[in-house]
């Protein structure tokens, strides 16, 4: 059974950067999609950020393109999210989540596929990290 530990939230202030961690046991053989997910008080909980083991492909959303880079150490079984420039609308607890390659997360545009955040899909989750970033 895969578990997923997340690690290295905290308090920053606007501007400043945190690298997200994500310790992954239990893997079985086969590709995953894993995702960097968020949720503040009263909202809806997103996907920001998405990763194949695969290939490596990326998703981004709006909201953090630019900014925010999710990576990958297969050796280590560890996801990573680095995010800079960070600003008071990231304060949220983050949740690393996992899935295996599916179909209806695949995602292709001008043969680039990724793995796109549908919530409902995602079985597998890490108990969070919160991030707070003041003004």
């Amino acid at each position: 059974q895969v578990q997923l530990v997340e690690s290295g939230g905290g308090s920053v202030q606007a501007g400043g950067s945190l690298t997200l961690s994500c310790a992954a046991s239990g893997y079985t053989s086969g590709g995953y999609c894993m995702v960097w997910f968020r949720q503040s008080p009263g909202k809806e909980r997103e996907g920001v950020a998405s990763i194949y083991t695969s290939d490596g492909n990326t998703y981004y959303d709006d909201s953090v393109k630019g900014r925010f880079t999710i990576s990958r150490d297969n050796a280590k079984n560890t996801l990573y999210l680095q995010m800079n420039n960070l600003k008071p609308e990231d304060t949220a607890m983050y949740y690393c989540a996992a899935d295996v390659t599916r179909a209806e997360t695949r995602y292709c545009r001008g043969g680039y596929c990724y793995c796109f955040p549908v919530i409902r899909y995602f079985s597998i989750w890490g108990q969070g990290t919160q991030v707070t970033v003041s003004s």
